[in-house]
């Protein structure tokens, strides 16, 4: 049966939402947001000389950074985000044939609810996922066919994306101590899986009601986001929530889980959340690189002994994913 698409609901909701999506007053963010205040998170350039020391302070302190001057040319983010918003802009019966199979225990393709949600709270959001890289994981049936440059603009985005990627995991294995490689084999090495969600939220009546996604912590070792020009991203920092303003042509950087993890603690995963606008559609296109599901991953042995005992479980990312999505404490 086709689920009742966010984006649907969006065009036939004129003042108000369905009050599956309206949020219990401790999540709201007219009520939850601090006001007036933007949370300035670190900038970093990619060519600065200090740029590894920065990126292992951000990585420590904050969980959440954004990048300038990473190399991806601006006409390749464009044509980038092009086809993704072509994509949802499409009639509804074409986005239908990417829809993830039923039952299927892949994330891929065209969706709307992803996990459960203890209070039956639904989010303002429809997506698309699939694998971009390695070639050896991706299943094409996911890939849009429509627009017809959809394959090449991905593939050109990603072209680029191994240096932004490869520069942050040699960067944080340094801030480690460990060997430039070390990270990176310890959390999928070259079986490492990009895999691109395309988020979109469209208008909503009430968007101080609803959230786009909750509160949460990224199950992947790392983040790499590009938004649109559509504010919408929230990030916790002692216990209050605020809004992150995008510097234009950055890139946004998460600490996940998985990267907690492997640093056994240095490394700080962010508790971030996503939230509307009442008058304009916000895109954000986040590549998880996540580690194969049968790989486990845990804290690094360089850095766990006598004075410094794991602080977490080993344990197979496809383990991890399913008690992270069913609530079952890990």
């Amino acid at each position: 049966m086709e689920a009742e698409r966010v984006q649907n609901i969006a065009s036939n909701s004129k003042d108000s939402i369905p009050k599956e999506f309206i949020r219990s007053e401790t999540e709201q963010p007219g009520v939850t947001t601090v006001k007036g205040q933007v949370l300035q998170v670190p900038i970093i350039d990619l060519n600065d000389p200090e740029a590894l020391r920065l990126i292992v302070e951000a990585a420590s302190e904050w969980g959440m950074f954004q990048v300038v001057n990473h190399g991806i040319p601006n006409d390749v983010m464009e044509r980038f985000q092009e086809v993704g918003r072509k994509f949802f802009e499409l009639p509804q019966e074409e986005k239908e044939v990417y829809a993830k199979p039923e039952g299927a225990k892949t994330v891929e393709g065209y969706g709307t609810m992803l996990q459960k949600d203890l209070e039956g709270k639904k989010g303002w959001v429809d997506h698309l996922f699939h694998i971009v890289w390695p070639p050896s994981a991706i299943n094409y049936k996911f890939w849009p066919k429509n627009p017809d440059s959809y394959r090449e603009a991905n593939e050109e985005y990603v072209k680029y994306f191994h240096g932004v990627a490869n520069k942050l995991l040699s960067s944080l294995s340094l801030g480690l101590g460990l060997e430039e490689n070390d990270l990176k084999a310890a959390v999928g090495g070259n079986d490492l899986i990009y895999m691109l969600k395309i988020n979109y939220y469209p208008p909503c009546p009430q968007p101080e009601l609803a959230l786009g996604v909750p509160p949460h912590t990224d199950m992947s070792p790392l983040t790499i986001l590009l938004p649109n020009d559509v504010q919408g991203l929230q990030a916790n920092r002692d216990g209050n929530w605020y809004d992150v303003e995008y510097v234009s042509k950055a890139l946004i950087v998460h600490i996940g889980d998985q990267m907690e993890i492997v640093s056994n603690g240095k490394y700080k995963r962010v508790l971030h959340r996503s939230i509307v606008n009442k008058d304009k559609t916000r895109i954000s296109w986040p590549v998880f690189l996540e580690p194969p599901l049968d790989f486990e991953v845990g804290p690094h042995p360089k850095l766990v002994n006598e004075e410094n005992p794991a602080k977490y479980k080993t344990k197979k990312f496809g383990d991890y994913i399913y008690c992270k999505f069913n609530k079952i404490p890990q």
